[in-house]
């Protein structure tokens, strides 16, 4: 199969989600697999104060406002769900954070919570999860060349009202898209204790 990526040209992150190849074929060449199944992630079951809140005000927002970029999705409904598993984990929440390992993994990342044994990327998208997957992909992989980094690397695509996790597994090079998803704001309170969990795992 023909190279993908060019010797001597420079991408960014967005770069892959605007590529026509498919997830597999990108992500082979950094030395990665690509599969789909049915992930299980740590779910917290500690209290979690102000979460029927952010569900209500979510729900009493969504009529009234036109989601149709993607810098709208990510106030009314990434941001919000976002700084509450923030605040429920202790962990700081990163917006627009700057990431450049070298010419082929250089970007930014819209949101990273990096807690002592884990990491978690969001990639928020106003449509396409399959393309924005390719991207979130990438830059799991990004994060993944930090020598200290952990095993294994969290992320989300996410366009608002759907969100996809992966996994990137440092030592088999393989990374999973779950095969499952959390519509937001009907499973608000379980994609929250999802995250809580994962960030907050020893």
């Amino acid at each position: 199969m023909a190279k993908i990526l060019q010797d001597g040209a420079s991408y960014t992150f967005r770069s892959y989600f605007e590529l026509p190849q498919d997830t597999d074929e990108v992500l082979a060449e950094f030395g990665y697999t690509y599969g789909k199944a049915r992930l299980n992630f740590p779910v917290s079951s500690q209290p979690m104060p102000g979460l029927e809140t952010l569900q209500a005000q979510i729900e009493e927002t969504l009529p009234y406002v036109q989601l149709t970029s993607e810098s709208a999705k990510r106030e009314v409904l990434v941001a919000p769900v976002l700084m509450r598993v923030a605040t429920l984990s202790h962990q700081v929440l990163r917006f627009e954070y700057p990431l450049k390992v070298n010419a082929w993994l250089q970007g930014t990342l819209d949101y990273l919570i990096r807690a002592h044994h884990s990491l978690v990327v969001v990639e928020a998208k106003r449509d396409d999860l399959t393309r924005g997957f390719t991207q979130l992909a990438v830059e799991m992989i990004a994060l993944a060349m930090d020598d200290a980094a952990p095993d294994q690397i969290y992320g989300v695509v996410t366009m608002g009202n759907l969100w996809v996790f992966g996994l990137l597994d440092r030592p088999t090079r393989c990374i999973t898209q779950d095969i499952s998803s959390y519509r937001v704001p009907d499973d608000v309170e379980d994609l929250v204790r999802t995250l809580v969990g994962i960030v907050t795992m020893d």
